[in-house]
């Protein structure tokens, strides 16, 4: 290791070093050429000075070296001397200004060249500086540098630690886990063992109650026959004794003793006591009273009264608004007798509200869910809450009960819908596993699969007919009765949302294409396209509803805004913005018509009136 880093050094000092020495020879380079001429200037000034002593020398001596001439006078030679003199003064002199001249340019070059050479010098001088520093950065960086690599050994055996423990921790976990998975096939199988044995203990309850129900009624009947009836006997006094006796079946029994036992009475009394005497004959015949259709043979419960809507009142006005729960709300309905307000949400809480007077009332929290709460709806009588979940299951609260009632497990992914049938009996969910199933909620057991070629967004339901919107942009009809789709109608956009009306007449979708449709169920064909400027579908959960009258269509957009459509003149009736700051995940409209309530991503719930 210390080998390594000593050669890293070296390698770093020598590329330093050639960094340095290329920079040296760049900046001497652009001062070789103007040294080079100031050498040449001053050579040429110094052969010009010699040029010219060695031609005053030369002139000199010629012309005093001359020979006389014969023909010209001593007095003519010298001046013609003198001129010659004179001349090559004259000549010589402009030759020695011109040769200074330049001598002067040259010597202002060399200035103005030694002044750069100084800058050039002090840039050097700070560039020494600066490579000093960096110098010993670099070996403070190298110094760092080392005890880096220290940790990354250090790290590196570490990690190689951890991810061996990490290894070993995922086989275990692999091996629990495929326990944990075999127990629970095996707690399943139990289960149903269980709930088949319950069946089958129920089923034989049941016969051997009917078994001794109609021994015992034969044997009444008998004893009824036998006996004689007193004339003097008056409808009062059966009537008091009747009052008298607290056992309503006894009492029936002995009204009919005494008719059987009587030879004579008037048509009105023998009509009344004929006529409850068949009721009791019914009442103690007709087990299905009795044992309802559930496995425990629970009292089945008596529909409340549900509301009729004439004409659905347009919202204008906020009546309530609270924030619900702790994260994006997804889901929102009303009881069918419009009393009530269920909402889920991602914080895996259902929260049931009361409507009074134009007020949410918090009720009840319904806890359990495993997973973010995609789908809520209640049953015909309104007293079971059925919610679809992430947790790739679908579960069944009693209004009233804290802890659900049932799990509907068997979907691999995720179930986006959960939806009651004419009955709170049967149930139909929609999944992302793309798969479609039917429940039988009395047995807690699915009874039909049907396998879509897209996952399922949503899903309702007719008498004998399951609609499902697909992410495949197409809606599937599906008959209970038959095993494959029976229709195909092909949307634009992803489905979203399906709502059917009252009358099972139109299918209300939702698309990601920024459009509702209206298909007609009995031509199955698209009857009417919304559309509206500034409308935007803010997810693939979308929601969006009829009014109970079927006179208006209902959805919230990704600005917070509401919108409703006239089925009538399919014209967009009105706006309701201001109030969610975030985009609007589902709607819906009360059965009574007169309220409308809206849940957004901001955990904020919205009664309107």
């Amino acid at each position: 290791m210390a080998e390594g880093r000593w050669c890293c050094r070296r390698r770093w000092k020598r590329h330093i070093v050639r960094q340095l020495q290329q920079r040296d020879r760049a900046q001497k380079a652009r001062f070789l050429d103007l040294v080079q001429s100031y050498n040449k200037l001053l050579e040429k000034s110094s052969l010009v000075d010699y040029f010219t002593e060695t031609l005053q020398g030369d002139s000199l001596d010629k012309q005093m070296k001359l020979p006389p001439s014969s023909t010209q006078e001593p007095a003519d030679m010298e001046n013609d001397a003198a001129q010659t003199l004179v001349s090559l003064r004259r000549s010589y002199e402009s030759q020695i200004v011109k040769l200074m001249s330049n001598n002067g340019e040259l010597l202002c070059k060399m200035v103005e060249q030694n002044e750069l050479l100084k800058a050039r010098d002090a840039t050097l001088e700070q560039q020494r500086s600066r490579l000093a520093s960096l110098s010993e950065q670099l070996s403070m960086l190298e110094a760092e540098c080392c005890q880096l690599q220290d940790q990354v050994e250090e790290l590196t055996h570490w990690h190689a630690t951890t991810k061996e423990q990490y290894n070993t921790l995922g086989n275990r976990w692999r091996q629990q886990d495929e326990e944990f998975r075999r127990e629970t096939e095996r707690v399943w199988e139990l289960e149903k063992s269980l709930l088949r044995g319950k069946a089958q203990a129920a089923e034989r309850k049941n016969q051997e109650n009917e078994r001794a129900s109609r021994a015992r009624l034969s044997k009444e009947l008998k004893k009824a026959t036998k006996r004689t009836v007193s004339i003097g006997e008056e409808p009062e006094e059966v009537e008091a004794e009747e009052r008298k006796t607290p056992n309503k079946g006894t009492s029936e029994l002995r009204s009919c003793e005494n008719l059987c036992k009587r030879p004579f009475r008037s048509a009105s009394a023998t009509s009344m006591n004929l006529t409850r005497y068949m009721g009791v004959v019914k009442d103690w015949f007709d087990f299905r009273l009795k044992r309802g259709n559930s496995i425990g043979a629970v009292t089945e419960d008596r529909y409340c009264c549900i509301p009729t809507c004439v004409a659905a009142c347009l919202p204008s006005r906020v009546s309530d608004e609270q924030e619900a729960h702790l994260s994006e709300i997804n889901a929102i309905k009303f009881s069918p007798n419009s009393g009530l307000l269920a909402t889920g949400g991602t914080d895996r809480l259902i929260r049931l509200w009361n409507v009074v007077g134009g007020r949410l009332e918090n009720l009840q929290m319904l806890e359990g869910a495993n997973g973010s709460i995609t789908s809520v709806d209640f049953d015909p009588s309104g007293c079971h809450v059925l919610a679809a979940s992430h947790n790739n299951a679908a579960q069944l609260w009693r209004i009233g009960d804290c802890k659900f009632k049932e799990i509907l497990t068997g979907h691999t992914d995720k179930v986006t819908a959960a939806r009651f049938r004419s009955t709170r009996y049967q149930a139909i969910t929609g999944s992302r596993d793309r798969t479609v199933k039917e429940w039988d909620l009395g047995k807690g057991a699915c009874s039909r699969t049907i396998n879509a070629v897209s996952y399922c967004n949503d899903v309702v339901c007719c008498d004998t007919v399951i609609v499902s919107g697909h992410h495949d942009k197409t809606i599937r009809f599906w008959d209970s009765r038959e095993p494959r789709c029976t229709q195909v109608i092909p949307v634009e956009g992803k489905v979203t949302s399906l709502s059917i009306s009252q009358d099972q007449m139109h299918l209300l979708s939702c698309s990601r294409d920024d459009t509702l449709k209206v298909i007609d169920l009995r031509m199955l064909n698209i009857r009417q396209v919304f559309r509206a400027d500034g409308f935007k579908c803010g997810s693939d959960w979308t929601k969006a509803v009829f009014s109970p009258d079927k006179s208006y269509a209902l959805v919230g957009s990704a600005d917070g805004t509401l919108y409703l459509w006239n089925m009538e003149t399919g014209r967009l009736e009105t706006r309701l913005p201001g109030v969610h700051r975030s985009s609007v995940n589902a709607v819906a409209w009360g059965p009574s018509g007169m309220f409308i309530g809206s849940v957004d991503r901001c955990r904020k719930v919205v009664l309107w009136r």
